[in-house]
């Protein structure tokens, strides 16, 4: 199994001992998303590929592998990084 494929199963896996379920999303190099903030906690998973998120606390660069947890209402934006980026994502 491919490390972004078995990085994505190990995050899926430790969110439903914790009863959340995940899903996955994905875009092209340079795709922006405007600044914003969700009702819930979110928990993201950099499968492949890098993202910067913005956040008033300042930058976060995720990395395949690595984690960010973002608080309800927080707001952040965010740019994907040079080779696209793959994420998991978790709610609550």
């Amino acid at each position: 199994m491919g490390s972004d494929v078995q990085a994505e199963a190990d995050f899926a896996a430790e969110m439903a001992v914790l009863r959340r379920s995940t899903m996955t999303w994905s875009n092209e190099p340079g795709y922006r998303y405007g600044e914003h903030s969700h009702p819930y906690r979110k928990t993201l998973c950099c499968v492949s590929g890098s993202i910067v998120f913005h956040t008033p606390g300042g930058d976060v660069e995720l990395r395949a592998g690595e984690r960010l947890v973002l608080d309800p209402h927080t707001p952040h934006a965010a740019t994907v990084g040079p080779g696209g980026v793959r994420c998991a994502e978790a709610h609550g």
